[in-house]
């Protein structure tokens, strides 16, 4: 029994150290397999540490959309006073709006008030398109969100281009102007135009049916827009209608920008007889007309249209398309970024309208310009203009500036820039043969004109160094014919000699204020209203590109041109001078200073003409907007001095009573260095 209960003992023994056996192999195993799990963990976190691109922008994009939603929530939450009470908390009590204050002053609304929207900033809608436009009946093309041009660009360009013979809407698309006070009082979501003039004027009682929008086509040239919509003939009728209505009292008329050009197109287009003109007889005007208001008016043109219309650029445009080289001219998804802006900028005629006037006489030649010896100074300086313009004659000021010659518009080259006029040597473009296409490939949709010209016809255009406002028209006849061919018959850039002559009866003088003829109102007032302060552009350097880009644009500003000191007006190939950003003072002020000032050929009837120039100021933080005091050209819609002198001229006041002229910049004095037979 002993032996038995040994062996079973032993065979106990034996399970037990098998048991403990297995059990530590198992333990073995589970220790081998979280160390494997382990190392797998490790490997999957070092994995996840490793921070590619795309990580980085969508981090960047999700803090973006975050820190946005974040302070949108912030500004509906916190009250409305909130912005005006931190503002004045740090730049002290802010001044009433023109409305509240000629409100305490007693004023009331008295005579009907006129806007024209300049260009671009008139909403447009959809009223029939082509199959990719599908649920954008009345819907805005232009304006509000632009939603459709991130949705459907190529289908956005197609809609809001013009036909290239008729300048009239391409078969198949058919966009109108937005009516009503709606059609310009913003131009996207919190980006007013005339919405703070007509809040302040509704202060004083002015509603809907004593304030009128004259919404127009933009696009279309001017004559056009009463041959496609009746538009000339609906503003004559609404302003008549506005007279009857408020007991006789005259309208005050208050354009912006090219609307300043489109009016002056009116008034000459109501008295003529029809069919040309309306047929309104030579004292339309002066029954139905008090004053008119011109905000920011390019009378005589502005450079800006000429880079436009050339290689659509403005200086922005210049400075993207070196800091990215080739991006805007390649095929990058489908869309030839520039060449699809220029296609459809060059079917709107009204671009037309804004090339200088007035030639070399007007603008300078190649060795002088009215505005030589201008200074640009800092900030600080400017606003002390009156030490600056009386030291604009010494020495000192005339060194610095002899390099400014913006007669010069454009210059191939900053050497060119620099050379006399005896050391360029020029070879002349216009006989030159414009060879064989640019590329062997198709253009596609994409048409420019350049895509005819051929390398020698671009070789000729640089060769020929510089051009004035003289040669800038033949420039662009010979790089745009079919464009200009069009333009022609619609706009005029001349001197009149003769303003008794026939010819000057045709529609096409009328937006040229050299070549036509103010009406017969000599109790009517026009005013000149504008920014200051800010720098214009008025010059350009260029240079010729070549690219492997299909349907390339072969000109470009050249931003590496920069002035050899820091007072130079020559900055990233764009020579500046004293406007509004967009309109020079020159083209603003010149007619009201002198073109029509007392009577001459050009105002007849002696009508009383003011300048009323708005010294630039920027917001001093970011909570005033846009600010309050801006010579920007749209923000100064916004200019508090501005709309009260407006105010008060549509409440009865007169210029003599806003106290004549107001003038900062030099316009007087270069209005006299233009030798021009009045």
């Amino acid at each position: 029994m002993s032996m038995l209960r040994r062996r079973k003992a032993s065979e106990n023994e034996k399970i037990s150290n098998l048991e403990v056996a297995e059990g530590t192999e198992r333990r073995d195993d589970e220790e081998e397999k979280k160390e494997k799990d382990g190392k797998v963990m490790k490997k999957k976190v070092n994995e996840k540490k490793k921070w590619s691109c795309v990580d980085s922008c969508c981090w960047f994009i999700g803090c973006i959309c975050s820190i946005w939603w974040f302070l949108l929530f912030l500004y509906n939450a916190m009250p409305a006073s909130f912005p005006q009470y931190v503002t004045e908390a740090i730049s002290g009590p802010l001044p009433d709006p023109p409305g509240v204050k000629l409100q305490k002053e007693g004023l009331e609304a008295k005579h009907p008030v006129v806007f024209v929207p300049g260009i671009v900033t008139g909403g447009l809608e959809l009223w029939e398109g082509h199959q990719c436009a599908d649920g954008l009946f009345r819907k805005r093309l232009w304006g509000g969100a632009f939603g459709e041009i991130y949705k459907r660009p190529l289908c956005w360009v197609e809609h809001m281009s013009l036909d290239n013979e008729t300048g009239l809407d391409p078969s198949g698309i058919r966009v109108r102007p937005v009516t009503g006070l709606v059609a310009a009082d913003y131009f996207a979501p919190g980006y007013f135009v005339w919405a703070v003039l007509i809040a302040n004027l509704a202060r004083l009682g002015y509603e809907e049916k004593t304030m009128y929008m004259a919404a127009y086509d933009w696009r279309l040239s001017f004559q056009n827009t009463e041959v496609r919509d009746q538009t000339l003939s609906r503003i004559k009728s609404n302003i008549e209608l506005m007279v009857t209505t408020n007991g006789g009292k005259k309208v005050v008329v208050v354009p912006h920008s090219m609307g300043v050009l489109y009016f002056l197109h009116f008034m000459k287009w109501v008295e003529s007889p029809a069919p040309m003109g309306g047929g309104g007889g030579s004292d339309w005007c002066a029954k139905h007309i008090k004053a008119v208001m011109n905000i920011g008016g390019p009378f005589l043109g502005v450079p800006k249209a000429v880079s436009g219309l050339f290689s659509s650029e403005a200086k922005d445009i210049a400075v993207a398309r070196a800091m990215a080289p080739g991006v805007l001219d390649k095929d990058v998804f489908g869309l030839q970024t520039l060449k699809h802006v220029m296609r459809m900028s060059r079917s709107w005629d009204s671009t037309m309208s804004m090339i200088p006037r007035g030639g070399d006489t007007i603008w300078g030649g190649l060795d002088w310009s009215p505005e030589e010896g201008y200074v640009c100074s800092s900030r600080k300086q400017r606003n002390n203009d009156t030490t600056v313009a009386a030291n604009n004659e010494t020495d000192n000021v005339i060194s610095q500036t002899k390099s400014a010659n913006y007669g010069r518009l454009i210059s191939f080259g900053k050497d060119v820039v620099e050379m006399g006029s005896s050391e360029i040597e020029r070879t002349d473009f216009q006989g030159a043969s414009k060879g064989a296409n640019l590329t062997n490939m198709t253009c596609r949709d994409v048409w420019t004109e350049y895509n005819e010209m051929g390398l020698e016809g671009i070789k000729a255009v640089a060769d020929y160094k510089v051009y004035t406002a003289g040669s800038i028209l033949d420039l662009l006849h010979f790089v745009a014919p079919k464009m200009m061919k069009r333009g022609g018959a619609h706009f005029s850039y001349g001197i009149a000699e003769d303003l008794d002559d026939p010819k000057y009866e045709h529609y096409k003088y009328w937006s040229n204020p050299l070549e036509t003829k103010l009406p017969k109102a000599p109790d009517m007032e026009i005013y000149s209203m504008y920014g200051v302060g800010v720098p214009t552009e008025r010059a350009y350097v260029y240079k010729s590109t070549t690219t492997a880009a299909e349907c390339y644009i072969p000109f470009q500003i050249d931003t590496s041109a920069d002035g050899e000191n820091e007072g130079s007006c020559l900055k990233g190939g764009v020579f500046s001078v004293d406007g509004d950003e967009t309109v020079p003072v020159l083209s603003a002020g010149f007619m009201c200073a002198k073109g029509w000032r007392g009577k001459t050929r050009f105002n007849p009837s002696g009508i009383r003409t003011y300048i009323r120039e708005y010294d630039h100021a920027p917001p001093a933080n970011l909570l005033e907007g846009r600010g309050t005091q801006s010579g920007a050209h749209v923000d100064i819609m916004g200019n508090f001095a501005l709309i009260e002198d407006i105010m008060r001229v549509a409440a009865g006041a007169t210029g003599e009573d806003l106290g004549g002229d107001q003038a900062y910049s030099g316009i007087f004095k270069w209005s006299e260095k233009i030798n021009l037979q009045l």
